[in-house]
């Protein structure tokens, strides 16, 4: 690097990280999650004001590549974080409710991204049709779960019936969604010529499963008070790394081996390790990192140039994530029993989408299932689902202060189809922890 490149750079990351504070902030005063702040500061630095004559002169080309692996670093660290918050015992604690939610909320927004697809096809349509029709199928279905756990926390609902099942059902909905989109990368050529180390991805799964994450658990049971030092911070994050990276030589994402190494991390005997693991690299990648991530996807958003075509697509865009999501997540809740409400309520949650749908987005770029102009329409859609949720969860349950919390003498307030009820975790729900200040990306 030259001297002019590190100027740049240094000064470059601090621009970002002091807008991404400020607009962040700014966005918690009117009770907006901070990642709203955080993405229209990307997308204020981009070319869609001024014709990036901003970004052009604090962020010239030579540093561009730079931004990126900070970028792609900070996604990682974040994926990592989101695996060590996903918890299999709160899922099972939640019955078949979390199950058949999660699949109505990810199937029927699934069909109708295929079918807005093929609608879009001819004007923002990739050269690999299917790809790019299973894409924005995935990219309909996604649920934040960092995002909806922060709107719990500011609810105080984390603990009560409805908190437990919207966290457990974002929690699957996760996995479904991860699922679908590796199998998307796997099928779409996207590895080249190298397309058959994707072969490998079943024994990787299969060793992370049952070699990696027993020799973790063992390691943990030799050493039952287990704190954290820095061999054993440094072991974690090599692993994530070394996770990340393979993905990624297989043909699939870095993304899906920062999550799962951060779902095998052994959850008996590690809780200090793992919020500790948690509020460091979090500090560091809420701080710096993801704002540098919103940097660079608002660096290829550009909506200088939408005209009423455009305004057209992005309509159809939200209907379709909306409805599909809200009548999907509505339907399966009020199927299992759920009170109207509380269906009502935890429709609108899974409808958070967040930092979690600019990563999907963000793949989809860089793999060319999304061109430039519908990538940013998608990046309006996820700001705008992610702005609505709590407004129109107020108007569901009233504000925070009236928000449904759970009481001594009522656990079970609904209950699932099988007839089994559907209790609250006397653990304390999972809570997002990438950054203590700003949570809720």
């Amino acid at each position: 690097m030259t001297t002019d490149q590190t100027s740049s750079l240094l000064f470059g990351l601090a621009v970002i990280v002091l807008l991404a504070r400020a607009l962040g902030a700014l966005a918690r005063r009117i009770h907006q999650p901070a990642v709203i702040g955080e993405v229209l500061a990307g997308i204020a630095l981009g070319p869609t004001f001024l014709h990036g004559a901003v970004s052009d002169t604090l962020f010239p080309d030579s540093i561009r590549p730079l931004l990126s692996a900070l970028a792609a670093v900070g996604v990682a660290v974040f994926m990592f974080l989101v695996g060590v918050e996903w918890d299999a015992a709160m899922i099972r604690d939640s019955g078949s409710l979390a199950a058949i939610v999660s699949l109505g909320s990810v199937l029927l927004p699934f069909g109708l991204g295929i079918l807005l697809a093929v609608y879009l096809m001819d004007d923002y349509g990739s050269g690999d049709h299917t790809s790019f029709m299973l894409f924005m199928g995935i990219a309909m279905s996604i649920t934040a779960f960092p995002v909806l756990a922060r709107i719990l926390t500011d609810r105080r609902m984390t603990r009560s019936p409805l908190g437990v099942i919207a966290l457990a059902c974002a929690a699957v909905d996760d996995v479904l969604a991860w699922s679908l989109l590796a199998a998307v990368v796997a099928v779409s050529g996207s590895a080249g010529s190298d397309q058959w180390r994707i072969l490998l991805a079943v024994p990787y799964l299969l060793g992370m499963f049952f070699v990696v994450h027993p020799l973790l658990a063992r390691l943990v049971a030799r050493r039952p008070s287990a704190r954290m030092t820095p061999t054993v911070f440094a072991g974690v994050v090599v692993g994530l790394l070394l996770s990340a990276s393979a993905t990624e030589w297989l043909g699939l994402h870095y993304i899906f081996g920062a999550f799962l190494f951060g779902m095998i991390l052994p959850r008996s005997g590690t809780e200090q390790v793992r919020a500790d693991v948690q509020e460091r690299l979090g500090h560091l990648s809420g701080t710096l990192l993801l704002p540098v991530f919103f940097l660079v996807a608002g660096l290829s958003v550009d909506l200088s140039g939408l005209d009423v075509g455009g305004l057209g697509a992005l309509g159809l865009i939200l209907l379709v994530a909306i409805g599909g999501k809200f009548t999907g997540a509505f339907l399966a809740a009020r199927f299992n029993g759920m009170p109207l409400r509380q269906s009502a309520a935890l429709a609108t949650l899974m409808n958070t989408r967040g930092l979690t749908e600019l990563i999907v987005l963000n793949v989809g770029l860089q793999l060319g299932f999304l061109g430039p102009d519908l990538y940013s329409l998608m990046v309006v859609m996820a700001v705008v689902t992610t702005a609505m949720a709590g407004p129109l969860l107020s108007w569901i349950i009233g504000r925070p202060a009236t928000a449904l919390q759970p009481t001594s003498r009522s656990t079970a307030p609904f209950s699932t189809n099988a007839g089994r009820p559907v209790t609250a975790s006397r653990r304390a729900a999972p809570v997002d922890k990438t950054n203590e200040g700003n949570r809720d990306t």
